[in-house]
């Protein structure tokens, strides 16, 4: 049960959003090997609710947020005064290259979900996502497709500042759009 919690506490701090208890299920048997068991959603959920307690401690600073069949790990409100130091500083600084680079992806292939572009980054870009969508470079919309995931776009406001009308007048629209759909393609089955 313990192996099952830690695998839960990484799986839902590297996903950032909302999760669907099934799409956990499916992950942690996505490659499961003969001599590992086969998880079930019971399995899941008690684990999560030993997660959920443990979380409880006064000395840590997340917790785990249980609805339906959802479950979002995220942190306590007590510290909501610290963590938003570090939004404003982070909204008063110029962008960062990840958040460029974020940026250039979601201006080059958007719409596009959070796991595309963490599949072409090679890293979790929850953090900067939240950034660009907070300063309004990028918006947030549910995904048709996925009901507990979102798609970005470039926001009317960052097409203003960058003088142009549409995507398609970006320097080299297509041959970057091309590039990003050759990755994107290759994101998806697993995303």
């Amino acid at each position: 049960m313990e192996n099952l919690i830690a695998q839960l506490e990484a799986l839902l701090f590297i996903y950032g959003e909302p999760m669907a208890t099934k799409k956990i299920v499916k992950i942690l048997n996505h490659r499961k090997t003969d001599d590992r068991e086969t998880v079930n959603a019971e399995a899941v959920k008690a684990a999560l609710t030993a997660l959920k307690e443990k979380l409880k401690d006064a000395g840590r600073g997340l917790e785990l947020i249980l609805s339906e069949d959802q479950v979002q790990l995220v942190t306590k409100p007590e510290w909501s005064a610290v963590l938003g130091e570090v939004v404003k500083e982070e909204l008063n600084e110029t962008l960062t290259p990840a958040a460029l680079e974020t940026l250039a992806i979601i201006a080059y292939s958007g719409p596009v979900g959070r796991s595309i572009v963490d599949y072409i980054r090679g890293v979790n870009s929850t953090f900067i996502l939240r950034s660009l969508v907070l300063r309004g470079l990028v918006d947030r919309a549910p995904d048709p497709e996925r009901p507990n995931a979102y798609i970005y776009r470039p926001s009317f406001d960052l097409l203003k500042y960058l003088g142009i009308s549409k995507t398609d007048d970006l320097p080299d629209y297509q041959k970057f759009r091309e590039l990003v759909e050759k990755l994107r393609t290759g994101a998806e089955p697993n995303s």
